[in-house]
């Protein structure tokens, strides 16, 4: 903030401080730990909270312990407040979910579908639409991971369901305008941060979603330099530099996968000769073991082979520890993490990766290798990446003024915690 700042420019602008702070800490910390991290005077935070539960984004609830005396105050998420819609498609189902300020997940639908564009962003719309219908004007954005790259905000190729320059935007078919969904909107890619496109959902590929959510929530935060690959059917991965994902000029990064970093020489669905993830995830696992593959087909069975067959899993993680020195010998990164089956990989064979790994690292990346884990969110992390997408937009001033014009006197409804699922995709239980 300079000079010429007004009085009620500070104020929006530590709004959205105090607002930034809660949603990345995962809404845990008490006020007076906000206060101090965030330099602010006690009662101007005060003010701020009050007028921020006032319109209706945060609540207080006492600590958890808290024995004697003034109870320590913890702000979190209104009971009627912001919600993200969150999707994460994958190439044999989708999930979603509304995440709320500080990162807290509901699962609200998980199904299977038949692998085409149609029958698998159609359905996805109607359910996006019909909840966003019950949530009404607490809905601020609605995020979609993709396993595949996405370029110009939202024209989507998946190389192993056969999708070419699919517009996911207009499959979703979301209502748009405020007519439509008052309140409630969202934003491209790329545009302004607070600048409202409503009925336009953030499409972003799950890798580098995956890796958003690393870098806030998981083993890339504060780091500099990371490196984040996604397992799944196959891989992909990107790099993250402070703290943000590179997915380069178009959008459609993230691609590592498609890189001839392991020595094949197969030919792969998306056109080239020798992609590194023809040899790690899924397909390979069930390739390696005589199964079909491809198409979306063969997640359970792909999941035995995990369990059951050290050669093949051996295997897997030899062709991810090659890559892993290739890409870690060009971007020299401090970590390097692996969500999805990248971190049964680790775990199952975990010495067979390094010890692909460590003969293909250059003498001075030797010395001091990078770390690699296995993510801190598992499954979850491009869910979470597309919830982060969203609040990124509406964590603004422009954001919180557009909540302050249309939040309604009762919010209409709020996600049922006796709803909450378990997630048939990833085996794991909502955070």
């Amino acid at each position: 903030m300079n000079g010429a700042t007004t009085s009620g420019e500070l104020r929006a602008h530590n709004r959205v401080r105090l607002l930034r702070a809660v949603h990345d800490s995962g809404a845990v910390r008490t006020r007076s730990q906000l206060t101090r991290d965030l330099r602010l005077a006690r009662g101007t935070a005060s003010v701020l909270v009050a007028g921020l539960a006032e319109a209706g984004l945060l609540h207080e609830e006492p600590a958890p312990g808290h024995a004697r005396g003034r109870p320590t105050q913890v702000p979190g998420p209104h009971p009627h407040g912001p919600v993200a819609l969150a999707a994460d498609v994958r190439e044999d189902a989708w999930e979603l979910a509304a995440c709320e300020l500080g990162g807290r997940v509901t699962v609200l639908d998980v199904r299977p579908h038949d692998g085409t564009p149609q029958g698998t962003l159609g359905p996805l719309g109607e359910a996006v639409a019909a909840h966003r219908r019950r949530l009404g004007h607490r809905v601020v954005g609605v995020g979609v991971a993709l396993a595949g790259p996405i370029r110009h905000g939202g024209l989507v190729d998946i190389a192993h369901l056969g999708w070419r320059s699919v517009d996911v935007p207009a499959l979703l078919n979301l209502p748009d305008g405020p007519a439509a969904q008052p309140g409630a909107p969202a934003f491209e890619p790329g545009a302004r941060p607070g600048e409202p496109q409503p009925g336009t959902p953030v499409i972003g590929n799950d890798t580098v979603l995956a890796a958003l959510a690393e870098a806030r929530r998981g083993h890339l935060r504060d780091v500099r330099v990371g490196l984040h690959l996604h397992v799944d059917f196959d891989l992909g991965g990107v790099l993250v530099v402070d703290g943000r994902p590179v997915p380069g000029a178009s959008g459609a990064g993230a691609e590592f996968g498609h890189m001839p970093l392991s020595g094949g020489d197969r030919p792969c669905p998306c056109g080239a000769t020798g992609c590194w993830g023809m040899d790690v995830g899924a397909n390979a696992l069930l390739r390696d073991v005589g199964l079909a593959h491809g198409g979306g087909r063969g997640r359970e069975q792909a999941e035995r082979v995990l369990a059951t067959n050290g050669e093949a899993v051996e295997a897997n993680a030899r062709a991810l520890g090659r890559g892993v020195a290739a890409l870690v010998n060009a971007h020299d990164p401090e970590v390097v993490t692996l969500s999805g089956h990248g971190v049964e990989l680790l775990q199952r064979a975990g010495q067979a990766l390094m010890a692909a790994c460590e003969p293909g690292l250059m003498a001075i990346r030797r010395d001091r290798p990078p770390r690699i884990e296995g993510s801190a969110l598992g499954w979850r992390g491009s869910l979470l990446g597309a919830m982060e997408s969203v609040f990124d937009h509406f964590l603004t001033p422009e954001g919180l003024e557009l909540w302050r014009k249309n939040h309604p006197d009762q919010a209409r409804d709020t996600p049922d915690r006796q709803s909450v699922t378990y997630s048939t995709l990833a085996r794991h239980k909502p955070l």
